[in-house]
């Protein structure tokens, strides 16, 4: 894997586990609102995202929707999926195109309870997931538009390991859970202090220490739940 766009879930897999799943898997390019999964169904296709940002999304019966979860290279976009038989009611697409290796979730549904390594490693991954979407449910209750969006933003950077990517003003009031009007004010506050510059769904970060002073206590919380996802895996 070595000079190519990695999963963190699979690196940290001792060399014959990963070998033998790549046998497997097949690189896919995903296009940004591409659906990974609908809601109460059991997905086509299992993804270790290799660039890019899957976003799970709930939505409401007004058809209102907020993001409840978002998915880079760490880890499995179905992980949820592999652990019971309940239906799980969120919806994920693509939110910045990206890559990823894939295989039909029925077969790795099979390898995740046959194979007590990378069962162990997707564990680590939901718990891990858990503890973000805790997080992040309390900043969406707590927290102002400009904080939200500030740690919002820094999360997508550190996933995407680049200070540039696309995202219209719908796709961000979406993952805030905000109307548009207050999404529009809030980048324009970081537009006009020199955080960000954005044009025509293009975010450029231009100074992520300033926007990290501005972003809610959420996003140190989640930045290190992130970073340590399979720490404890890959040194022991």
């Amino acid at each position: 894997m070595s000079g190519q766009p990695q999963n963190l879930l699979l690196a940290t897999l001792t060399p014959a586990s990963r070998t033998s799943l790549l046998t497997r898997l097949k690189p896919v390019t995903l296009l940004a609102k591409e659906v990974i999964y609908e809601p109460d169904s059991i997905p086509k296709y299992a993804h270790f995202l290799t660039s890019g940002i899957a976003s799970v999304v709930s939505s409401m019966s007004n058809g209102s929707s907020a993001e409840v979860g978002i998915w880079g290279k760490e880890g499995l976009v179905e992980s949820f999926h592999l652990l019971g038989n309940a239906k799980i009611p969120t919806r994920c697409y693509i939110q910045v195109a990206g890559t990823a290796l894939r295989m039909p979730f029925k077969e790795l549904q099979k390898e995740f309870q046959d194979n007590e390594e990378l069962r162990d490693c997707i564990l680590q991954g939901v718990q891990s997931h858990g503890f973000i979407l805790g997080q992040l449910a309390a900043c969406n209750r707590l927290h102002e538009a400009e904080e939200r969006l500030a740690r919002w933003l820094l999360m997508v950077r550190d996933r995407m390991e680049s200070d540039t990517f696309f995202l219209t003003q719908e796709f961000l009031a979406t993952m805030l859970g905000s109307r548009r009007t207050t999404v529009t004010a809030a980048a324009g506050t970081l537009q006009r202090r020199g955080l960000i510059k954005y044009s025509r769904g293009r975010i450029h970060i231009a100074d992520p220490e300033a926007l990290r002073s501005v972003a809610c206590e959420c996003y140190a919380t989640v930045e290190e739940l992130y970073r340590n996802f399979y720490s404890s895996l890959a040194v022991s």
